[in-house]
């Protein structure tokens, strides 16, 4: 099926009797509603088939609404039809009754703009999303609900239907029967461990009577041989699909292939389509390898094998790749055992929107799919032969065209060798023999019997890039591997007219078959008229030419970095597009003047009747040095005559975690309403003289760490707790640290004061739906020093910031006064560099950065740490919002700045709140520029 500009477009009647069908609901009639289907072959929308392709792209992880746009449109110019999107509950709900939907959690502004652009939408809100979140999106408060979260306990049951009764009538109402966007609802998330059908079939009960009447789908994580499958019995659903990542996470071993198996995506239901519902597209980067090499991983290779293997060898034809765009953990968004500050994914649009090989082979794929309208209905069919047995060939054909899709590849997908082979393929058209090959890790989909605009495509060992129409003639793009010949075989009614205008093309006809022959280079042109069929311009290139090109609605543009759209009114066509230098760029259209980006501009005629103009790329940039910085020291509570007389008395004697404290009272910071960012503790005790050190244990996450300090006495750090397996429980004492006191320190009979500071790096996820998991507690689980009585005060974040967010901000002193904010009264601050030697503690520094950035250019801005000496961890604040944390001698050194919160053309503030745990000295910060093109985000609205 042809992409198409606008839902909106979609109009036609559902008359196919045998359609599982769900109307639109009863009710006012309402403009542009649409009926939605599916069969087992594919999804259908107003009686006409759709091959959903949608990439991952998360909201919460960019928090700058004005970029969603940017990153959608690169989506949409990549092939995309679709984008699958999760609804974060904790991200929107920071306390029980509380819900937020609005600024950078307007999810109607982001479904509205979805609609705008066309894209399909799969509606995945949970409850559990897992998506290395905190707490898997679970929200924190969560953690002090009684009963096992995922399941039909009353507990956690309350505490979903609030969730669902907030988010399913947003969704709702953004429905393509609505006219909308959303054209499929996912339950759940990777149910496969711990289930409860009973609370399987109450979350598709709760989102009908919510106004849901699109399929309902789920993603089995992570194969069909995991059950439930939730294609049959209490729970199933509409259409199952399967989560699969087959190279695994292993990034420090990017030539290792297919760890997790075959990754060709199986049938759960016969009577819905073969969905492929989070298909890997990237990988978190478990042990620290660095996300190019997650990139490297999951590369243009990996997709063309695996990915071409699920369309022309299971056809499916539901697709949902995770991560298009991976973004950033901002705040204490992020899940702590598997990710970092960054969540870039190794994605084809990377976490500063930069574009790579990967989006390029997107591209290919994106455009074939949907273009090529057989492709939704496919059955299994003869395969050519091979005369190689290491070259595999596979099949399937459209029953109603007979259109024919073959998959050629290495009988060892994880080989790289290099392979040749005869085909003897019998066509609709005929019996053919073509020659093929491989050369290295490849796949390809060759058609034959294709109905290519006004032309009969009988075969070809070429890939369709896409096709079609302008001034009176057809457009095709076939493309294939550098320096591999190709054959393409057309068929007329007589002896067409042949002229290759570029390149090296060998032509013959006979008895209806015009034969070319051609070794892919560059890019040839080839001009056929007559022969009984419409004109036909014919480009042959390799998959760096294919990469050139670009498609919106029936315009081929070639040259540009990204073209982000193109409309055609009267004689002109108005192309909004990015620039990374200056360029001669093309159009394939039949107008015959040419705007870009708003300015018109000089064309002139090629030998293809195509239009060429130049056009400017972006003026260098120079981002200003950072100086001036003044600093002030942030950790007060350390001191022992500290006024802690507001903070929370931590009395607890009992907790809803499986994981009980060895005696009271409770010191998890979650029971008493701190659920993100560093915690305070200062326990008041009167000294027996005879203490010698202090025991603690503390749950940080993995990388967290606390410090302590007795009597303003800095005794030292350590690393806290962490889930040391990801299907593992907890044990007893999962940070433990020995504390000496120095023998000078504590008399018998006075008053002394222990302050801690506990970093909470987020919070389990719940996979496995197992409450030890999803409840392990944060903070303080055990303290011994003396044998009097103790009491302890609490104190985490003061106040929830409504601009921000509760993740955003966290417990230090700095915090809790604002000293983050842009308004902080910063002027009698000490004249300082955060480069300067440190002691232990927590140290501020900030300063004023004005930016000038061109208006007509977008050029992403992060912040670079140079590696410094000891141990030391810097919260990043600009304008206020919390972007990430820096651990020195941990793999991330640049953090994103995106646009929205760093004002590209004003006044920013950047802060750090410097976190010591020895006498350090900080390597040097700076900004660096990400990339840099002409037109961008900024020039849409």
């Amino acid at each position: 099926m042809r992409a198409r500009s606008r839902i909106a477009a979609i109009a036609a009647t559902l008359t196919a009797a045998a359609l599982i069908c769900i109307p639109a609901p009863a009710g006012p009639a309402q403009a542009e509603t649409h009926d939605v289907g599916y069969d087992r072959y594919s999804l259908i929308v107003d009686g006409e088939r759709v091959l959903l392709w949608t990439g991952e792209f998360h909201y919460f992880r960019l928090p700058g609404p004005a970029l969603w746009r940017d990153v959608l449109e690169k989506m949409r110019a990549a092939g995309f039809n679709g984008v699958s999107l999760y609804f974060n509950w904790g991200y929107h709900s920071p306390a029980p009754g509380e819900y937020d939907f609005s600024g950078i959690r307007d999810v109607d502004r982001l479904l509205r703009l979805t609609e705008e652009l066309g894209l399909y939408v799969v509606a995945r809100p949970g409850p559990y999303i897992n998506a290395e979140t905190t707490g898997g999106g679970l929200p924190a408060w969560l953690k002090t609900v009684p009963g096992r979260a995922r399941s039909s306990d009353p507990g956690y049951t309350r505490a979903y239907r609030e969730w669902l009764a907030h988010i399913d009538p947003i969704i709702a109402r953004h429905q393509v029967t609505r006219g909308g966007s959303v054209i499929a609802y996912n339950a759940e998330n990777e149910y496969a461990a711990n289930t409860d059908a009973a609370y399987m079939e109450d979350i598709q009960r709760q989102a009908r009577a919510h106004g849901i009447d699109v399929p309902i789908t789920h993603n089995q994580c992570c194969d069909a041989s995991w059950t439930p499958t939730w294609a049959s019995g209490l729970g199933a659903v509409q259409i199952p699909g399967v989560d699969d990542y087959p190279q695994s996470f292993e990034c420090r071993e990017p030539d290792t292939w297919g760890t997790w198996g075959e990754g060709v995506t199986e049938r759960l239901s016969p009577d819905s389509p073969v969905y492929a519902a989070e298909y890997q597209a990237g990988a978190i980067d478990v042990n620290r390898a660095g996300y190019g090499q997650c990139r490297e991983l999951t590369g243009p290779g990996f997709m063309k094998v695996y990915y071409k293997s699920n369309l022309a060898a299971s056809g499916a034809t539901m697709f949902g790749y995770y991560m298009a765009f991976g973004g950033t953990n901002w705040g204490r968004l992020g899940q702590p055992n598997d990710v970092y500050t960054s969540y870039d994914y190794g994605a084809p649009i990377t976490e500063n929107r930069q574009l790579t090989a990967k989006y390029d082979e997107f591209k290919r794929q994106g455009l074939f799919v949907t273009t090529v309208a057989p492709l939704t209905k496919t059955d299994p069919a003869t395969a050519p032969a091979s005369d190689n047995p290491s070259v595999r060939t596979e099949a399937r054909a459209n029953p109603d065209t007979g259109t024919q899709f073959v998959l050629v590849r290495h009988a060892d997908r994880k080989t790289d060798g290099d392979e040749s082979a005869d085909l003897t393929w019998t066509t609709p058209d005929g019996t053919y023999d073509l020659p093929v090959r491989l050369e290295g890790r490849d796949a390809k989909i060759l058609m034959a019997g294709y109905d290519m605009g006004g032309q009969r495509l009988a075969a070809t060992t070429s890939e369709l890039l896409t096709h079609t129409a302008a001034d009176g003639r057809d457009i095709a793009v076939l493309y294939g591997t550098e320096g591999v010949a190709g054959t393409t075989v057309l068929r007329y009614g007589t002896r067409p007219d042949v002229k290759v205008l570029s390149g090296s093309v060998k032509t013959s006809f006979t008895d209806g078959d015009l034969k070319l022959d051609y070794t892919h280079k560059g890019l040839a042109r080839v001009e056929i008229t007559g022969g009984g069929r419409k004109p036909l311009l014919l480009l042959l290139g390799t998959d760096e030419e294919a990469a050139e090109f670009w498609r919106s609605g029936n315009t081929l543009i070639r040259g540009t970095h990204l073209v982000r759209s193109a409309q055609t009114k009267g004689d002109t066509v108005a192309i909004r597009a990015d620039l990374a230098k200056t360029t001669e760029f093309e159009v394939f259209t039949s107008a015959r003047h040419v705007t870009l980006n708003g300015r018109g501009t000089r064309t002139r005629t090629t030998p293809s009747g195509t239009l060429v103009a130049r056009a400017k790329g972006p003026r260098p940039v120079k981002l200003p040095a950072l100086k001036y910085w003044r600093g002030e020291q942030g950790a007060p509570e350390s001191a022992p005559g500290f006024d802690d007389s507001d903070w929370r008395i931590a009395d607890r004697t009992t907790t809803v975690s499986p994981i009980k404290p060895k005696k009271p009272p409770v010191l998890y910071a979650d029971d008493y309403g701190f659920h993100h960012g560093h915690v305070w503790y200062r326990g008041h005790f009167t000294a027996t003289g005879s203490e010698s050190s202090v025991e603690l244990n503390a749950i940080t996450g993995k990388g967290g760490i606390y410090q302590v300090w007795l009597n303003g006495r800095y005794l030292g750090s350590a690393a806290g707790g962490e889930q040391k397996d990801a299907d593992a429980p907890v044990n007893e004492n999962p940070g433990p640290g020995t504390f000496e006191i120095p023998p000078d320190l504590l008399g018998k009979g006075e008053k002394a004061v222990l302050s801690v500071l506990v970093e909470n790096m987020g919070h389990n996820d719940d996979w496995t739906a197992d409450d030890v998991r999803h409840k392990q507690p944060r903070g303080l689980v055990n303290a011994d020093m003396t044998t009097n009585p103790v009491t302890w005060r609490i104190q985490g974040t003061r106040a929830q910031d409504p601009l921000r967010g509760p993740l955003s901000t966290g417990g230090l002193y700095g915090e809790r006064n604002g000293w983050h904010l842009p308004s902080a009264p910063t002027r009698t601050w000490t004249r300082t560099s955060p480069s300067r030697p440190t002691t232990p503690g927590v140290h501020w520094y900030t300063t004023k950065v004005r930016l000038a950035l061109p208006r007509t250019q977008d050029v992403p801005v992060t912040l670079h740490f140079n590696k410094g000496k000891g141990r030391y961890r810097a919260l990043i604040f600009v304008n206020g919002w919390n972007l990430g944390e820096y651990v020195n001698g941990e793999i991330q050194h640049d953090f994103a700045l995106p646009n929205g919160i760093l004002d590209p053309r004003g006044h920013n503030t950047l802060t750090l709140a410097l976190i010591t745990e020895d006498d350090s000295k900080p390597g040097a910060v700076s900004l660096t520029a990400a990339g840099n093109v002409r037109g961008g985000a900024q020039m849409t609205p």
